[in-house]
């Protein structure tokens, strides 16, 4: 169907106020625009303007683009006013219409030079062979075990991330002299990434259960014994456990020390049942002894030395860890959360088996007391226990138990808790943080903030580093909050006022947060306007997770690990298979990159045994 000039005009006329609204909507953050940081000024200039552009359902005008051969604007993330101006020209030269030219934020060309730019910034140089950085998280024995970090770099890590959420600064402090070690050693550069805590909102302790430990012998699915449960007996865990041993069991050294291999022990576990030991190694600090049969230990086990010649027949053990009873709730139970830290304990019933109290456990926010209301979801570990606020008061929330596995789901402590719908809003920086932050200032290159809702919290982070004269440590913000992702163009405008600055999908929490259900969704908006702001992403969680814990991928962890690739940077989590892991998704990217760059599918020659001989045909 021929096309008439007015047709071309009115496109031309729908392109320039697309183009206008992008201008308008820069003017307005002007002030914000000013105060990023030199090198994210056009940057900031850009998001803006994409962020105009998709205030507008435009697929009519872009399927109207595409009948005549021209860009659809589907890859305007980077360059939005140089996309508008590109097919405005075309228009023109179609339609014989009159041509214009206006100011670019960004150019085609600067806007690939941009990414570059602000990506080796913050992580390093392009490694080898792939534009993709690979980040690991340490695994605890990274502090102990400095042969594992050669292994990780040279197997492609480009980042090592270290969670303060776990081990002490001791460990930490082992772990990056570790990993500069390993730099020096394979020549290989690596950042080293820190994660702060953040405002985590977890369930609190329970009360305790016994001091008890259950010993189990590897067995296979007809109870039929494979392995024995491999014991190791000391006075105390001041030394780490032998990699072979299973469990430990506090003894008195004065005992222990009488003890040679082959010897038997016997005891009673608290079940009554009598169970035996073998003392298979001796060494300085204690003895490993195989169990054959499982076994109920608690505090107070006597262990019994059998033969002549014994100084000391017998022992008790020593004092071992409380069991942590977990609450178990199941759908329609109620449960109370508790503002002051009261250890939490199960319903309780009466003799009819109607409840008494309901279930309880206390909660780590403070603020989820005060920023709540009734009718709100609120989920639990990771989303498998769901529920609602019944009530809500400055000391308790009352949570009627909507979802849970049909024979009922534990809950335990320190476990996370979900308010998806309640806009909790924390000012500054956790005390904990704070503290952290002064070690993460001195170690490491990049700082990592969790749980990021609001402007005012990057803002802090920034006054924060400042006071301590650390302006030049890269910046990442972790979105993993509904919160967080809503406010998503606030904090990317935030953000850039320090440089480098970078941003972290964590799709766990966003899962949960924003539902399953609509996580691609978001991760593909998250991943669109880090693109515009020319601002480097993470994609992180779960990335061939089966692969780093069990050794063998499933094969959606492969389509997921090969759409990582459109992220600048892509993280894997610890696991005793960890190595095989970034083999493998070094692999990956690489060949992915062959294929598509960021949304782009790049059109190589296809490598299909007989398309030569279709060809020829």
């Amino acid at each position: 169907m021929q096309k008439t000039k007015e047709h071309y005009q009115n496109l031309i006329h729908q392109l320039d106020q697309l183009h206008q609204d992008a201008v308008t909507l820069e003017e307005k953050f002007a002030t914000t625009v000013k105060a990023v940081h030199p090198k994210f000024k056009k940057s900031a200039r850009n998001l803006l303007h994409y962020l105009a552009l998709r205030q507008h359902d435009i697929r009519d005008l872009q399927e109207q683009l595409a009948q005549l051969g021209l860009s659809s604007l589907g890859r305007a993330e980077g360059h939005v006013l140089a996309s508008l101006q590109a097919v405005r020209q075309h228009l023109c030269r179609i339609g014989e219409c009159q041509d214009t030219q206006r100011e670019l934020a960004v150019t085609f060309f600067e806007n690939k030079e941009l990414l570059d730019l602000h990506t080796e910034a913050l992580l390093g140089p392009k490694p080898d062979k792939r534009s993709t950085r690979i980040m690991v998280t340490l695994p605890p024995e990274a502090a102990e075990q400095y042969e594992l970090l050669p292994r990780l770099l040279k197997a492609g890590m480009n980042c090592a991330r270290i969670n303060c959420a776990h081990d002490s600064e001791k460990e930490w402090l082992q772990m990056v002299g570790n990993v500069r070690k390993a730099e020096k050693e394979t020549g290989i550069p690596c950042k080293i990434l820190m994660d702060l805590m953040g405002p985590k909102l977890r369930t609190g302790p329970l009360k305790e259960g016994p001091r008890l430990l259950v010993v189990r012998p590897v067995q296979d699915s007809l109870g039929q014994l494979i392995e024995a449960a491999k014991v190791w007996l000391a006075p105390q865990q001041d030394v780490p456990l032998p990699k072979d041993a299973d469990t430990w069991l506090p003894v008195d050294s004065n005992w222990l020390a009488q003890l040679q291999e082959g010897d038997k022990l016997s005891f009673k576990d608290t079940r009554g049942r009598r169970r035996g030991m073998t003392v298979m190694r001796k060494e300085k600090e204690g003895v490993l002894a195989h169990l054959l049969k499982t076994s109920y230990i608690n505090t107070g086990t006597e262990l019994v030395l059998k033969g002549k010649n014994i100084t000391k027949r017998s022992t008790t053990i020593g004092d071992l860890k409380a069991l942590e009873v977990p609450i178990v709730l199941k759908k329609g139970s109620f449960l109370v959360l508790d503002r002051e830290p009261i250890p939490g304990e199960p319903a309780t019933f009466d003799a009819d088996g109607h409840v008494v109290q309901p279930a309880h456990i206390s909660c780590t926010l403070p603020e989820a007391f005060t920023q709540t209301k009734p009718g709100q979801p609120i989920l639990f570990n990771d989303g498998k226990i769901e529920g609602v606020l019944e009530e809500v008061s400055p000391d308790r929330l009352l949570v009627k138990i909507t979802y849970a596995s049909d024979k009922g789901s534990r809950l335990r402590s320190d476990q996370g808790i979900n308010l998806p719908d309640s806009q909790i809003h924390m000012k500054g920086l956790t005390e904990k943080d704070c503290h952290d932050l002064k070690f993460v200032a001195r170690h490491a290159d990049i700082v990592n903030l969790s749980f990021v809702n609001h402007a005012d919290t990057v803002e802090a982070l920034h006054e924060e580093l400042r006071r301590l004269n650390a302006t030049d440590l890269g910046v990442m913000l972790k979105i993993e909050t509904k919160e967080g992702f809503r406010n998503l163009p606030h904090l990317l405008l935030t953000a850039m006022k320090t440089h480098p600055t970078s941003i972290m999908i964590a799709r766990g929490d966003l899962a949960v947060e924003c539902g399953w259900q609509r996580l691609a969704e978001a991760q593909e908006e998250i991943l669109w306007l880090c693109e515009a702001a020319h601002m480097p992403v993470v994609w992180a969680t779960q990335v061939l997770e089966t692969l780093a814990k069990k050794g063998r991928p499933s094969r959606a962890e492969i389509t997921d690990a090969a759409m990582s690739q459109r992220a600048d940077c892509v993280m894997l989590n610890k696991g005793p298979h960890i190595i095989l892991a970034i083999e493998l998704l070094h692999d990956i990217l690489v060949r992915m990159q062959e294929h598509q760059h960021k949304k782009t599918s790049m059109l190589r020659m296809l490598h299909i045994s007989d398309m030569g001989n279709l060809v020829q045909e």
